[in-house]
């Protein structure tokens, strides 16, 4: 009998350690390959056109047209200053994949850097294309529930922090950016800068599939309680407990009701997976959702 028990015990673990192992690699070689893209973007289609661009990239071409600043350093040196104020507040999984992929981001920017891209004559073509290959990376790096640093870090801060609305605040920080840099390479660059910006908004959005839709999500879990607190704790978000009756076994019980965005459903299936592989969970798309915590009334 005991030697059972170790051996389910055993097998428990070596199923966690495989579903661990399977998703964070697959995290590693997606975000990989959604920075070296960015990166084609930045080194590519902005800094040899002199565009503006957006969040802490933007200060970092910024001083890159001004001073010379190599902007893999400049924003290594952001990113630094950035995650040590923002350490203690940051889940464990986005910081360590955050300081991973900030100290990839700028060898590879710094790598790029040395080969020679070819120059192309239409510059809103440039615009677009870069657009597109930026948003392209940082939509696949967001699918993961993941970040290269940058804004990133001081948005998911400052609303955990103070829980304020960052959607205005990162607007109002992109607006600043682009106005000092109006007066750095004129209005032209700064209005196909804003293009760029623009459409890789339009690309990481079709890439997130509809990042801002909800997902409305039923759960039922032999550990109720532990569920419900993962969702409210770890995701930041509320839940309702439905009272359920199995119809096979007539038991008793909750099922889960919670409204998350994509990203979170992702971690949730992930904490489920490996905690309680046995839960049942429905998943579907919520087109409009209006209440606290939500789309206000007022905006109606």
């Amino acid at each position: 009998m005991e030697y059972r028990i170790d051996q389910i015990k055993w097998k428990h673990l070596y199923r966690k350690a495989q579903l661990l192992f399977f998703s964070e690699w697959k995290t590693m070689l997606i975000s990989m390959a959604a920075i070296v893209i960015y990166a084609v973007g930045v080194v590519g289609f902005t800094i040899p056109y002199k565009f503006a661009d957006q969040g802490v990239m933007g200060i970092a071409v910024l001083l890159k047209y001004t001073l010379g600043f190599n902007p893999a350093y400049v924003l290594l040196i952001l990113n630094i200053i950035l995650l040590i104020w923002g350490a203690k507040t940051l889940s464990k999984r986005f910081l360590i994949w955050t300081v991973i992929n900030a100290f990839v981001l700028s060898a590879v920017l710094d790598l790029l850097q040395t080969i020679s891209f070819p120059m192309m004559d239409d510059i809103f073509l440039v615009a677009v294309a870069g657009g597109v290959i930026k948003g392209l990376g940082i939509g696949l790096l967001y699918r993961e529930g993941i970040s290269a640093g940058g804004l990133d870090i001081a948005i998911t801060v400052l609303k955990k922090r103070y829980g304020m609305e960052v959607g205005r605040l990162s607007f109002y920080f992109n607006m600043v950016i682009l106005a000092v840099s109006f007066s750095v390479i004129g209005l032209e660059k700064v209005m196909y800068g804003f293009i760029s910006c623009y459409i890789c908004g339009m690309t990481m959005d079709s890439v997130l599939a509809s990042f801002d839709k909800r997902r409305l999500v039923f759960i039922v879990a032999s550990n109720t309680d532990a569920v419900v607190e993962f969702i409210n704790r770890k995701l930041g978000r509320g839940c309702t407990l439905l009272s359920s009756e199995g119809g096979y076994k007539r038991r008793d019980g909750f099922t889960i009701m919670c409204l998350l965005m994509p990203r979170q459903v992702v971690e949730l299936k992930r904490f489920l997976a490996e905690h309680f592989p046995g839960s049942f969970m429905v998943v579907t798309e919520a087109n409009e959702v209006v209440g606290k915590g939500f789309k206000r009334w007022r905006n109606i």
